[in-house]
């Protein structure tokens, strides 16, 4: 006898699709990878997966994580050409039910069931309340932000657009860095230095601050640069994790996350030991009068590669009434 799949989940993004079965004990299945620009739209995808891998049988749900903001059942992605409903997909597939969720809300529902070895501990030992919110952050190709909110008996995903909140300086060198990046976009964001294209705006402005030419042409060279031991690509990504700790703070504070604080996205983990250093941590805990309110909150890096699909496994057992 074959297995049975209670689902189908998915993790879309402006590069990547990843998708997998979930089968009755909630365990991720048969995932695949599939570059998105080898594709005219996101059925296309689903329609080669199911077909790889559940063949004639096929789940009656699914749940599938998407990059933005998901109004009314449907999302138009912002770096592809793509507009998907819930509707549709039924239409398309024949789900029973089928649940949009931000990516970001989506890893938000997997912390609390990850494994030790899926994330790494940033600062102190410290033990988060157990039904009190959570908060996920990441950088990439923008900057996520989503959380959940706890109780005893259910856990609800809550999807924010916190990456365009503004970028609050810390000092003399970021109120100069803010100046520059206003030049350049007038509103700045949070997103606008913590991102791919914000780490570079990073080492240009330092750069230019210092009165040096930039060197390195694109953000991934600054990191590799840093990696391979330049103190000044160094000093920009020492930089970029104390501005992320910062930002990590100010959202524990927003969502009143005691549950803890998780950082995952494309650039983090490229950066784990730096991350580990201390600046993040210290700049985290920088909160003036609720220094203590912050200390008492853990934070970790999250090192699994699928936890987004790890979260919509969850909210696929909630799509189904059954809670894993």
């Amino acid at each position: 006898m074959g297995v049975i799949y209670a689902g189908l989940v998915g993790d879309v993004g402006g590069t990547n699709a990843r998708f997998s079965l979930v089968d009755g004990e909630g365990h991720l299945r048969n995932t695949k990878v599939y570059a998105c620009a080898a594709y005219g739209a996101l059925d296309e995808i689903i329609a080669e997966y199911l077909e790889e891998t559940a063949g004639k049988k096929r789940p009656a749900r699914a749940v599938i994580a998407v990059a933005g903001p998901v109004v009314d059942g449907e999302i138009e992605f912002t770096n592809l050409d793509w507009r998907v409903s819930e509707i549709d997909l039924i239409a398309s597939f024949g789900f029973d039910a089928i649940k949009l969720i931000n990516d970001f809300a989506a890893q938000a529902m997997a912390t609390p069931i990850l494994a030790a070895t899926d994330l790494r501990r940033i600062g102190p030992e410290v033990r988060g309340a157990a039904t009190c919110p959570i908060v996920v952050l990441g950088a990439g190709t923008g900057f996520g932000v989503g959380a959940v909110a706890r109780s005893q008996h259910v856990d609800i995903a809550v999807a924010t657009e916190g990456g365009h909140a503004g970028f609050a300086p810390h000092d003399e060198v970021e109120v100069e860095v803010w100046r520059r990046l206003m030049g350049l976009y007038g509103r700045v964001s949070v997103e606008r230095v913590l991102s791919g294209q914000g780490l570079f705006d990073l080492y240009l402005a330092l750069e230019d601050m210092a009165g040096r030419t930039p060197e390195l042409a694109h953000e991934r060279a600054v990191v590799e640069a840093a990696d391979a031991g330049d103190p000044v690509a160094g000093a920009v990504l020492d930089r970029f994790c104390a501005i992320l700790g910062g930002v990590a703070g100010d959202l524990a504070l927003t969502h009143g996350a005691r549950g803890g604080v998780y950082v995952s996205g494309g650039i983090a983990p490229r950066m784990g030991d730096r991350l580990m250093a201390g600046g993040f941590r210290d700049r985290f805990e920088a909160k003036g009068r609720l220094t203590d309110y912050v200390r008492e909150i853990p934070t970790y890096l999250i090192t699994h590669p699928y936890a987004a699909l790890v979260g919509c496994s969850r909210e696929l057992a909630q799509l189904e009434g059954v809670r894993l």
